[in-house]
Parts: structure tokens; C-alpha cells; sequence
């Protein structure tokens, strides 16, 4: 029997290993298996598949070890792997790397094993040689962490190679199982009281340690309030010591038994959802459910706080009743702390978030849970697509149109939207994508009927849709670009005497993006990626956003030595700063990702907003997207025209889908909101369209442009970037791929080009841009043949370390 494995690495093919017949009657898809390639390396893989085909081309090794009893993933999630390295162009192993939790992955440790069968000569050895095989000698076998500490040095590998070759020892490689179960003692009442008379005749002859008695009817009021009582717990709300519980525990009266525990608290499993939908909402909700009986996929496009949550609310509550799973997915962390708080007010301990800022051990809870069907809904970012469902029934995108649902390094740089369709697809469950402000993509697809449509027009609560007011900067601008302009200064000051809230947006993190020399206009830029600095005042340190390189502030000029800088343009430190000195009074929080890092970090920050213990927030994209907020009725654009500059022919959406998810955070319940959108370019179109809050206008002036010019969703689009440290053999290499191609797709490549920004972490890049029409099969061959050419040029020694990186359906 032999068995196809998916290893955590990026080879082009799995690799087969053979089952030797002890552990034939343990193996299954899905199980991880202890294997080894090269001469010594150990990985956990997962069995993809069982066959009986031994390989023509090599003899394969035994499997060593099987290391669990049941599948940690299920055949839906192989079938979905196999799918996305097909599509994506990128392999299984890189998936596994993944999808799988840090502490399922096992790789091997390197153990240094004393060779008993050689006598050592050890005046043959150098001092740091004789320490360690001194140390060996003693112990037969020492690990590397060992080794760097015996030797007070990281780098050991030169002392170990020559100790190997010296045959004093020799290399054993051991895989470690990383995760660990969580124990905690839990303390409950010996059997021999569990009777009431004979626990009140304890309770009466007791005469000596007094401080035991208090301790024990603390016990006995947590059991009778909480039920299973924690030791730690025991003690902090008794105040009491460990030498008094143990006294107890040698008596006899109390009993104390270590047990598996979650990490993390889920609550109890109900349901509890006391609102009423509107007619509006209603009739949203009949239309999902027709549309469902006819279509896998449905797009709810409903306005800014039209109430689409509530309605989700009311689908994941059907499918919790009939016992199915539901994935929740929101494009970002910041958006589950307000929704989760809410979902777990209706269905309790059925509901679980899973995404980056969990531990390993947490994250292998949070598996195991869903693999087994314990946890009905998980609300999570892009990942939380890779968990293992069992039986799975809607799939949920919410904000669907946001570009943080597309990985984009390191591999698969998959787009957890479209890859939701596929993945819901083997399940035969339903996927509701929902948005204020459809992607084109999605959007086309409902007029070609491939999706289902379901629109809602209205706010609830008869809320109105906030007036939106152009401000032209050029109008306030004197010596040089300003913060805020004095619409926007009267606005802030109106919102903060009626006793209401203000968010702030600008896209820009930091204090200034960039520095000039007024003297000879040097600007200072990172010596690893061609990007101007950004000057953070409260760390006082310039950082590249692009390689996250810190650099002292400089003083004085490189090219001129002058002392004269002028900082240019606001990031979102400086607002923040601008804003104190001009509302000393308001209470003023940012919200970005400088100031936001720690697990709880946006949670709090977004409770303090909720309770109005804030007045203004300022803040990047973090402030946009979702939050729901009723006492907000100024929301500020800082500066409109950063958004509507860039050079992608997705511009005009994103920047439409930017500025009208900022404002509608203003203005909900009974409250008319208002936008102020400082701009200098007012004519643009794209902000009329905003003005009107006119979705279905930008769409058509949008699509006209796409077939014109040959975009999505009327061309699929695989972009290949070349990467190397020395400029002309990336543009080299990216010529060799064209050539190699040009015979038939000529016609749909275009480049090689250098992307606006060319240089990062010291690696040149060029592009090539490969637009292909919608015709399955030139998809493939043209997949094909990038494999091919990829192949071929890294075969040739000049170009070895050119790195090429597949980008599919690039954002």
C-alpha cells in the first residue's frame, strides 16, 4: 500500500511514501503520518490519498509513524486544497502551510547522539569542539537549544559539522508534538459528603482551623452558584492559602483532579434573539430564501445600516435549529469585535471568532471544535475558511467588495470570497455575499444571472442617508496643504456641541509621510525599497511601510547638509495631534495599526467609542468598515484626493467604496448625518456618484470602461512579478518568460514593466500582466505554460535566483 502526502513545503508534486504493514490497519485520508525526506529531515504530512500504484520513477520509504486516531481534516478540505493549487497556481504544501494551525504542523529538532563505537581523541578538538563533546560523553545525546546555550552562540552548525566528521557523534532528528493540552484543577466535595446530614454534622463538630471552615464553605457557595469549581479560582474569591486547601484535601472532605480545559470560554449554547425585522427586512429575507431555491450563490446589496446583520442573524438562527455549521467571514479583525458581541447576546456558546491574533494552542482548540462539529458558527477573517467543517451549510462574505479578503503574500494568494463559492460548493451549502457597495465582479455576475440578487434600499428605523458636502481645498489653501480646512473645523465644533460624535478619516498612518529639504529638495527614502520614509512622532523614528525598517530622524540633509526640513502631508499621528490643539477639551483616540496591536486592543477602543466615552476617532480603512455606531453625524474625509490618485484600473471602485463606507457610519437611528469630503479635483466623477449615493451609476460608468479596455470581469487577470537583487537579470528573466510564450499569447501579455514602486527589501521588481478571456480551457494551457517557462528559467543558471511570483485574479 502506498500513500500520496502533502508536506508543509512548495514542492510541484506530492510525494509518495509506502505504508509498511504494521500500520496499514491505522492509516486513513486525512490522519497526519511521521515521514522523512532528504537524509534526515522529519515532517507531519497529510495522507491525501491510499493507492496501490507503486511509483516508476523511485523506490519509496516507509512512513515512520502514524501520529493520530482520527482525520484532522475532512476529504471536503483535501478536495478544496487540491482546487486552490490548481487555481491559484501555487501547491498543496504551501495550503497546508496555511490552513493548518502552527502547532499541527510538526517539523523535526536535531539531536547530537554520542558514537559509542569510536574512541575520541579529544587534544584533536578545539576548545569550543571539546566542550560539547565533553558534555556528550557525559549525557550520550544533547538537542541544538543544548548546544547554543553550552556554547553561549546561535550560530553552531560549523562546530556540530565538524564533530560529525570527526565521527564523535552523529545527527538524530525527532519530531515534537508542539500542542498541549491545557490542565486545571478542579476541587469538588468528597463522596462521603454528598449527603446533607452527614455534610452538616462536618459542619457542627468542626472545632480547629478556623480558616479551613471559611475556606470550605467558600467551596461550598461557588459549587452551589457555578457548579464545577477551579482551584485558582477557589482561592482568589476565598482569599485563602494553598496550605489550607491542602489540609482540607488531606482530611478527606474536599477532592482535587486535574482535567482538560478549554482556553478559551464559548458560554452556554442558546438562542436568544429578541428583535423584530422591518417589512423591509422581511421581504430582504423571503427574496434570500427564493433566491437560494434557485441559485447556490445570492448577493444582498443593502445600503449603509439597512440592518444586514439582522438579517444574517435570522439565517444562521435557521441553520443552528436544524444542527448545521455557518462560517461568518468579515474582511477584517476590527470588524468582529462589535459583531461579536452582538452574536454572542443571541446564540451564546454556539459561536466562536477565529483569526491571526489567537495563540497556536488556542487555534487547535478552535479546530478540533468545528472538525467535530461542537462550534454552529464561526466568525472570522479570510482563514477561518481553511477550518475543517463537517457539515457546513451557508458561507456568509460580509463587506464582500473589501480587498482585504485577498491574501497577497506569501503563497496561496488566494481570494477567500471566491474561493467561499468553490469551498460551499462541496457541501452543496449557500453562500450570501453582502455589501453597501458590490465589487463589479459580483455585481455582473447577478446581471448574468449566474448569481441571485436581493436588494434593500432603505435604513432602518426610517434613518435617512447623510448630505454629503464637497469642501475645495484649493478654496483655504495659502502657503501650503492644510489638515483641515475651517467647513470642516465648524462642523466638528457643531457635532461636539450637540453632544455628538466625529470619525475622521485618512488613509495615511504615521505623523508625515515624507520629508523635504527645503533646500535643495532632498527627500529622505529607505535604503532597501524605493519609498520615502514616514516620520512617526511618538516612537521619533522614520519607518519604511514596505519592509518595516526603523531609522533614527535625520537631521541633516545628505545631498546639501542643510538643517531645513519641511514635513509633507498628514498621517493620522498628526491629525490626532492637530486635533488636540484645536478641541483641547474633546476626548480624541486614532485607530490604526500603530496604535492598535494587542489582542483586545480594538475591542476596547471600539466599547470606549460605543459608550461615548470618546468624541472623536480618527483613523485609516480600520474606521470604515462596518462599525455601527448611533451617535455619530459628522464623519470628515481629510483628504479625497489621496484616494482618487492611484494608478489601478480598480480606482474608481475602490475609491467609491471607500468614501461611501466611511459615511455611512454617520447619521443612523432618528438622526440626520452629514459628510464633509475635502477635495481639490471636485469635478471627478466618481464623487458625484458618491454624493448621490448612486451605486448603481458608478457600476455602468465602471463596466463601460472594462469591456472598453479589456478588465474583470470580462478578462481573468494573472499577474507575474520578478524578483532579484540585481535589476537587468529580472528584466531579463520576465523577456525569456515572454518569448518563451509569445507563440500563442502574444496578444494577451503586456509588459515586462516596473511596478510604481520597483525596489523592495533590496529585490528589483518587473511585472508581466497576462489578460485571458473567459474560455476555460486558454485559462489552463496558459497556466500550463507558466509552469513550463518557470521550469525553464530557473534551470538556467544566470536566472537560479530570480524569484517568480504567481499572483491569479490580482486586487
Amino acid at each position: 500500500m502506498y500513500a500520496e502526502i502533502i508536506i508543509p513545503l512548495a514542492l510541484p508534486l506530492n510525494y509518495t511514501w509506502s505504508i509498511p504493514p504494521t500500520l496499514q490497519d491505522k492509516v486513513q485520508p486525512g490522519i497526519r503520518v511521521e515521514v522523512m525526506l532528504g537524509k534526515s529531515k522529519k515532517y507531519a504530512g497529510i495522507i491525501k490519498k491510499l493507492h496501490h500504484q507503486k511509483p516508476e520513477a523511485f523506490d519509496p520509504r516507509d512512513i515512520i509513524n502514524v501520529l493520530d486516531h482520527e482525520p484532522i481534516v475532512h476529504p471536503e478540505q483535501l478536495r478544496f486544497w487540491e482546487w486552490m493549487a490548481n487555481y491559484y497556481m501555487c501547491s498543496e504544501g504551501e495550503i497546508m502551510q496555511a490552513a493548518i494551525p502552527a502547532n499541527l504542523k510538526l517539523s523535526s529538532e536535531s539531536i547530537l547522539i554520542w558514537n559509542e563505537e569510536r574512541s575520541i581523541d579529544f587534544s584533536d578538538l578545539s576548545d569550543n569542539e571539546y566542550i560539547v563533546a565533553e558534555a556528550l560523553e557525559l549525557k550520550k545525546e544533547l538537542r541544538l537549544s543544548e548546544v547554543q546555550e553550552l556554547l553561549d552562540v546561535t550560530h553552531v552548525y560549523p562546530i556540530i559539522k565538524k564533530l560529525i566528521d570527526k565521527e564523535v557523534c552523529y545527527v538524530w532528528e525527532e519530531l515534537k508534538e508542539k500542542y498541549k493540552e491545557k490542565k486545571q484543577t478542579y476541587i469538588s466535595l468528597h463522596p462521603n459528603y454528598k449527603q446533607e446530614e452527614k455534610l452538616a454534622d462536618l459542619l457542627n463538630s468542626w472545632t480547629k482551623a478556623p480558616k479551613q471552615m471559611e475556606l470550605l464553605l467558600a467551596f461550598l457557595h461557588l459549587q452551589r452558584t457555578e457548579g464545577e469549581v477551579l482551584q485558582n479560582e477557589l482561592l482568589k474569591k476565598s482569599n485563602a492559602t494553598s496550605t489550607q486547601l491542602k489540609g482540607l484535601l488531606e482530611k478527606g472532605v474536599l477532592l482535587a483532579e486535574k482535567r482538560s480545559s478549554d482556553r478559551i470560554y464559548y458560554g452556554t449554547p442558546e438562542l436568544n434573539i429578541h428583535f423584530t425585522l422591518s417589512t423591509a427586512q422581511e421581504k430582504a429575507l423571503s427574496d434570500i430564501r427564493f433566491q437560494f431555491a434557485q441559485k447556490p450563490v445570492c448577493l444582498l446589496h443593502g445600503v449603509t445600516a439597512s440592518g444586514k446583520t439582522q438579517i444574517y442573524t435570522k439565517l444562521i438562527e435557521e441553520q443552528i435549529r436544524e444542527g448545521k455549521q455557518v462560517l461568518y467571514m468579515l474582511p477584517e479583525i476590527a470588524l468582529t469585535a462589535q459583531i461579536i458581541r452582538r452574536l454572542q447576546e443571541y446564540f451564546g456558546g454556539h459561536i466562536a471568532i477565529y483569526h491571526s491574533k489567537f495563540n497556536a494552542n488556542e487555534r487547535v482548540e478552535i479546530w478540533n471544535k468545528v472538525k467535530n462539529g461542537e462550534i454552529k458558527v464561526i466568525l472570522g477573517a479570510r482563514s477561518s475558511l481553511f477550518l475543517p467543517f463537517k457539515d457546513l451549510s451557508l458561507i456568509i462574505a460580509d463587506e464582500e467588495h473589501d480587498g482585504s479578503y485577498k491574501q497577497q503574500d506569501p503563497a496561496p494568494r488566494y481570494h477567500a470570497r471566491d474561493a467561499a463559492v468553490y469551498y460551499a460548493n462541496l457541501f452543496n451549502a449557500k453562500v450570501l455575499l453582502g455589501s453597501a457597495t458590490p465589487s463589479v465582479e459580483s455585481f455582473f455576475n447577478c446581471q448574468q444571472h449566474k448569481y441571485g440578487l436581493v436588494q434593500l434600499t432603505e435604513r432602518f428605523g426610517e434613518a435617512q442617508l447623510p448630505e454629503i458636502e464637497l469642501i475645495d481645498v484649493k478654496k483655504f489653501q495659502q502657503k501650503g496643504k492644510i489638515a483641515f480646512t475651517e467647513p470642516l473645523l465648524d462642523g466638528i465644533r457643531q457635532s461636539l456641541g450637540q453632544q455628538k460624535q466625529v470619525i475622521l478619516f485618512q488613509n495615511r498612518r504615521g505623523y508625515a509621510p515624507y520629508q523635504i529639504c527645503n533646500t535643495c529638495g532632498w527627500i529622505p527614502q529607505c535604503k532597501n525599497c524605493d519609498v520615502t520614509l514616514t516620520y512617526h512622532k511618538f516612537q521619533n523614528k522614520l519607518t519604511c511601510h514596505y519592509c518595516g525598517t526603523h531609522y533614527p530622524v535625520i537631521q541633516t540633509c545628505a545631498a546639501c547638509g542643510s538643517h531645513d526640513f519641511t514635513q509633507k502631508n498628514f498621517g493620522t499621528e498628526q491629525i490626532e495631534e492637530l486635533l488636540n490643539e484645536h478641541f483641547p477639551d474633546a476626548r480624541i483616540a486614532r485607530m490604526d495599526y500603530d496604535s492598535v496591536k494587542g489582542k483586545h486592543d480594538h475591542d476596547a477602543l471600539i466599547k470606549s467609542f460605543e459608550q461615548q466615552k470618546l468624541d472623536i476617532l480618527v483613523g485609516t480603512q480600520m474606521v470604515v468598515k462596518g462599525l455601527d455606531f448611533d451617535h455619530v453625524n459628522l464623519v470628515g474625509i481629510i483628504d479625497a484626493d489621496g484616494i482618487l490618485g492611484f494608478t489601478d484600473f480598480r480606482v474608481n471602485e475602490k475609491a467609491y467604496q471607500l468614501m461611501e463606507q466611511v459615511s455611512g457610519r454617520a447619521g443612523r437611528k432618528d438622526q440626520l448625518g452629514k459628510v464633509l469630503i475635502q477635495v481639490s479635483n471636485t469635478r471627478h466623477p466618481v464623487l458625484a456618484f458618491v454624493q448621490q449615493h448612486h451605486y448603481e451609476a458608478l457600476y455602468q460608468y465602471e463596466i463601460e470602461n472594462r469591456k472598453q479596455f479589456g478588465y474583470p470581469p470580462y478578462t481573468r487577470l494573472i499577474q507575474l512579478t520578478f524578483k532579484h537583487k540585481e535589476k537587468h537579470l529580472a528584466e531579463e528573466a520576465a523577456h525569456v518568460l515572454m518569448k518563451g510564450m509569445a507563440a500563442n499569447f502574444l496578444k494577451e501579455m503586456s509588459g515586462p514593466a516596473q511596478p510604481v514602486v520597483d525596489r523592495i527589501r533590496n529585490q528589483y521588481l518587473w511585472e508581466v500582466l497576462i489578460k485571458l478571456p473567459k474560455d476555460v480551457q486558454k485559462i489552463q494551457q496558459c497556466k500550463r505554460e507558466i509552469m513550463q517557462q518557470i521550469v525553464i528559467i530557473q534551470s538556467n543558471q544566470r536566472y537560479k535566483a530570480v524569484r517568480i511570483v504567481i499572483n491569479v485574479d490580482p486586487l
